[in-house]
């Protein structure tokens, strides 16, 4: 049974209000990369949400780029992924504003029955608690919705 995980791709671009720093910070975006039974990352296509830079993805956390800023024939979209889930879970994730790799992870919770495993939809830090709300996947078409929070490490604790 294939697992997978949400992890930080880095890209060459610079965020635009970082152009005129001397050191600007990498940018950083998130991917959704599934494992397979020999601990593989599946090696998946994934498009920097800065500058359009098309990656492929070879383990958690490492790239290489692919020096067009054109579409990609294997980079999947919303729309790709909606078209295979329960009409129920597709208006969550449309109303929770989701991102493609959320998106990604709840068709692979499905496709591979991963069952009880949950994503998170929305989450905000406020005065050292982490608030949000979850969507556990019991089933092909049997799921939860519910609020969580939790209190934060500060570092230096």
């Amino acid at each position: 049974m294939a697992t997978g995980f949400k992890h930080l791709i880095k890209c060459r671009c610079v965020l635009s209000q970082f152009k005129k720093v001397k050191n600007p910070p990498v940018h950083q975006f998130i991917v959704y990369s599934e494992v397979d039974d020999s601990d593989n990352v599946v090696i998946k296509f994934a498009q920097c949400n800065n500058c359009g830079l098309i990656h492929k993805v070879i383990d958690l956390c490492k790239s290489d780029i692919i020096e067009k800023k054109e579409d990609h024939p294997a980079l999947l979209t919303i729309d790709d992924i909606k078209v295979n889930l329960n009409q129920n879970i597709s208006t969550i994730l449309v109303k929770n504003g989701c991102d493609l790799p959320t998106w990604e992870m709840v068709q692979s919770i499905i496709d591979n029955k991963r069952w009880g495993e949950f994503v998170v939809l929305s989450s905000e830090t406020e005065s050292g608690s982490r608030q949000g709300k979850i969507l556990q996947i019991l089933g092909e078409s049997l799921f939860r919705v519910t609020p969580f929070s939790r209190e934060e490490m500060i570092k230096g604790e």
